[in-house]
């Protein structure tokens, strides 16, 4: 894929690489200091603001990359990603239910949540994590939505996540 100058972009194959845990304690290690840097010098809201959009924006872009790397974007799919995220035990999950419209399960160890607690960064883990779930599904699939009424970062006991794949005319339904 060329980018806006014509030059061939990159694939980013990091997570399958390392795992999204690690990555996102590399990430953590990094951002923090540089937001915090900035937050004195513009202002916390504001600086929190713009990382929590830009996360949205590349969470999303990353969702389609997504979809296409693992040949599809249906719930299957969808939980067949799940390796990536809960690679080198980062989540315990208990599934629900699983079919072609709906995707429910309670993760019950967030060793993502345990990281940035561990780092004192526990806000910005919520906007660097927590906060691309809707997102990512965005990008991997505009017709599915994800309801979630808790996390553990925030101090839930669990995450509750429950995903509904929608199917347009072509596939199916009216």
């Amino acid at each position: 894929m060329a980018d806006e100058t014509g030059t061939e972009a990159m694939p980013d194959t990091l997570t399958q690489r390392i795992g999204v845990l690690a990555r996102r304690e590399t990430e953590a290690r990094v951002v923090a200091p540089v937001v915090e840097a900035l937050a004195e010098a513009f202002g916390r809201e504001e600086v929190l603001s713009i990382v929590r959009d830009t996360i949205v924006k590349i969470a999303q872009e990353q969702g389609g990359e997504l979809a296409e790397a693992m040949g599809g974007n249906d719930s299957e799919t969808f939980m067949d990603s799940m390796k990536y995220w809960r690679q080198d035990g980062a989540l315990e999950i208990d599934v629900l239910e699983q079919n072609d419209a709906t995707l429910s399960f309670n993760v019950t160890r967030c060793r993502y949540a345990e990281m940035y607690r561990a780092l004192g960064i526990p806000e910005l883990g919520a906007i660097l994590s927590c906060n691309r779930d809707y997102a990512l599904m965005e990008g991997f699939n505009p017709d599915a939505e994800l309801t979630r009424t808790q996390t553990i970062l925030s101090g839930a006991g669990h995450c509750d996540f429950r995903f509904r794949f929608r199917f347009g005319p072509e596939n199916g339904d009216d």
